[in-house]
């Protein structure tokens, strides 16, 4: 327990590595979180899979097992579904998710609809300067994430395109990440299969999806062995954060 996220969050612009929006409500913002921040967060990832007793690779119902290791916060996930313990392991309750994550992503979300109002789905184009800002305002303090997928890309690990669908909120989705750079495949929620953009996503890059790309297809087809900063603590690998608003109570 005690493991959180320490020092201040600052945006960091890098030459050519400005705000994106790769598809309406998708939003890239590289070198969103400023190197001590990164360190913070790789700490507390680690801290998290201890209390998992350890990062996982689930399962799947036709009986692979995915190369990504996961950890669970808030909510434990496996294939497809949520639940307040490990079911799939060993029965553990999961760890509570962490207020200063929530904090970290409610910040994200912000910034993020500052590029894209559509993450959230509310743009309107009718709407004038002054009432945007107060929806922005409203709508930050308004996310109440709760559950968080640690996920840990060892040698050779990737992620097959795959939908977010198991929460019923339609919350936008908040992606950090640390460690090696990856090429992150963003798609439509139309299906796995083209038209999808190709995404470099480095150490500190923040990633939010809502709206209409809420139930986009997306996944990491390759990771670019060493090519992180050593510096922020992860010796070779990746750590990818997703932040999520559930919707679920413990009466489900």
């Amino acid at each position: 327990m005690g493991h959180g996220v320490t020092g201040p969050v600052t945006v960091t612009r890098l030459f050519d590595r400005e705000p994106r929006i790769v598809a309406p409500g998708a939003v890239h913002l590289p070198g969103w979180l400023d190197p001590d921040t990164q360190r913070s967060l790789v700490e507390a990832c680690r801290g998290w899979g201890v209390e998992v007793g350890g990062f996982r690779s689930p399962r799947m119902p036709r009986g692979g097992t995915m190369s990504v290791q996961i950890a669970s916060l808030g909510w434990h996930w496996y294939p497809y579904r949520y639940s307040r313990h490990l079911d799939d392991g060993d029965g553990r309750r999961v760890p509570p998710f962490p207020s200063r994550l929530g904090d970290l992503s409610r910040r994200a979300v912000d910034d993020a609809r500052k590029v894209d109002p559509d993450i959230d789905g509310k743009a309107s184009d009718e709407t004038d300067e002054t009432d945007e800002t107060d929806e922005t305002d409203e709508t930050a303090l308004a996310y109440e994430p709760d559950v968080a997928l640690v996920n840990w890309y060892g040698p050779g690990a990737r992620m097959g395109m795959h939908v977010d669908r198991d929460e019923p909120c339609p919350a936008p989705v908040v992606s950090f990440s640390l460690g090696d750079s990856c090429t992150f495949r963003f798609g439509s929620p139309a299906g796995r299969g083209r038209p999808w953009t190709d995404v470099l996503l480095e150490s500190g890059d923040l990633f939010v999806f809502g709206g209409p790309s809420r139930l986009a297809y997306h996944g990491v087809p390759k990771v670019i062995p060493d090519s992180g900063d050593p510096g922020v603590g992860v010796d070779g690998g990746r750590f990818n954060i997703t932040v999520r608003q559930s919707g679920l109570t413990d009466d489900e």
